[in-house]
């Protein structure tokens, strides 16, 4: 019981890496950082302002990406995928949250996600953390997707922008939760 306890007082370095265009995943990752200090010790980083080795600096991961064009992820994480490809990230929890919108590209809302999710996990990251569901949106397919959850939070400014604030207060009570196993 006593170990118990100090685990669920630990805490966590989290690095909040983000790549925003317009500042509506920056404004997220503003969001979900208030919500986790109140437990952890977040950094939050614009993902081009470090390298792929600034990842390896932190306890648990969250990382924030939107779609953007047909598919494509947002500009300043081009680079940090490609560097991402051969990195050890064994052992480090991640959890991704992703901007998009649904109704504009319904074939590839969410991409950035899967993207992030996929480059993590075969680094060896640990996943399945923050997964979330897909009731609720309007869209035909997703590289975001992973045995039919979204790979993390799924946040529509263009579209559901009324909804985000809610939904990043809910999956930051889920993620305080999980994080405690780490």
């Amino acid at each position: 019981m006593k170990h118990e306890l100090i685990r669920e007082l630990q805490v966590m370095k989290v690095g909040i890496i983000y790549g925003s265009s317009t500042g509506n995943t920056q404004t997220a990752a503003e969001m979900i950082s208030e919500h986790l200090s109140a437990e952890h010790e977040c950094i939050l980083k614009d993902v081009d302002s470090i390298e792929v080795d600034d990842f390896l600096d932190y306890e648990f991961l969250v990382l924030g990406i939107s779609t953007w064009y047909i598919g494509e992820p947002q500009d300043d994480w081009i680079d940090m995928l490609d560097d991402m490809d051969g990195m050890d990230f064994k052992g480090i929890p991640f959890a991704i949250f992703g901007q998009g919108d649904q109704l504009g590209y319904p074939d590839t809302y969410q991409d950035g996600m899967g993207m992030v999710y996929e480059k993590m996990i075969n680094g060896g990251g640990v996943g399945n953390i923050g997964f979330t569901s897909t009731d609720g949106y309007d869209f035909d397919e997703s590289k975001g997707l992973i045995d039919g959850q979204w790979c993390g939070l799924s946040l529509d400014e263009d579209n559901q922008g009324e909804m985000t604030e809610e939904r990043v207060e809910s999956w930051c009570k889920v993620l305080l939760e999980e994080m405690k196993k780490f």
